[in-house]
């Protein structure tokens, strides 16, 4: 039975190759809306599935595997929201751990006190952000049915731009498959950077307010 090291459970390619599509959608449902979801690799997974689509790790057409993807995004965020609600009581009081850091939801809060409902669109291409941005909403009841919506419209725009992107390229350069590693690491660098620069606004607001307490 073939088994995953630590380092392959985090290499996309891998992870599509060891579960098919089926692992495909836990992990984009877990990332979206579960709060342990948060250490996923959803922007090169995505990237990837869409290099690997109509092969046998994913023998789907395209078209079928963006509307799949979009679901299992737009439940989990869902499932997220709901969590949030749920879990306001439950956690406040409570030390944070690996699972649950109070910093993501300030860097979360500090994303969404600048987007606006929009941070349900942009905050989907954030890593951590897309993770905690839906489980604050459920924290302070941000309107179901506006959160409904961008919820949608970031799904859409998030799983169509990157898989479509890695099946395009795909096409036009059939080596870039054997060069998986290299995107990879460069779509981690490019999306930690905003993550990066959200977290030390966030610290830098919590450490003003406690100067002005």
């Amino acid at each position: 039975m073939m088994t995953l090291s630590i380092v392959e459970f985090f290499n996309p390619q891998y992870l599509i190759q060891y579960g098919g599509l089926a692992l495909l959608l836990f992990i984009v449902f877990a990332e979206t809306g579960l709060f342990f979801g948060f250490f996923l690799p959803g922007d090169s997974l995505l990237f990837v599935a869409g290099l690997l689509t109509t092969s046998r790790y994913i023998d789907q057409p395209v078209g079928v595997l963006v509307a799949l993807l979009i679901v299992a995004a737009f439940t989990g965020t869902c499932v997220g929201y709901y969590f949030g609600v749920w879990a306001k009581r439950y956690f406040r009081p409570r030390d944070s751990n690996f699972f649950f850091k109070q910093k993501y939801l300030d860097m979360a809060q500090d994303f969404y006190s600048k987007y606006g409902m929009m941070a349900f669109i942009v905050g989907r291409f954030l890593p951590i952000v897309r993770t905690f941005v839906p489980i604050l909403a459920g924290f302070v009841r941000i309107d179901v049915k506006k959160f409904l919506i961008y919820n949608l419209l970031g799904a859409g725009l998030w799983i169509t731009s990157l898989v479509m992107a890695g099946y395009w390229l795909g096409n036009i350069f059939p080596g870039l498959v054997d060069n998986v590693e290299f995107i990879i690491v460069t779509l981690i660098i490019v999306t930690a950077i905003p993550v990066f620069l959200s977290y030390r606004r966030a610290k830098k607001a919590s450490a003003n307010q406690g100067l002005e307490s």
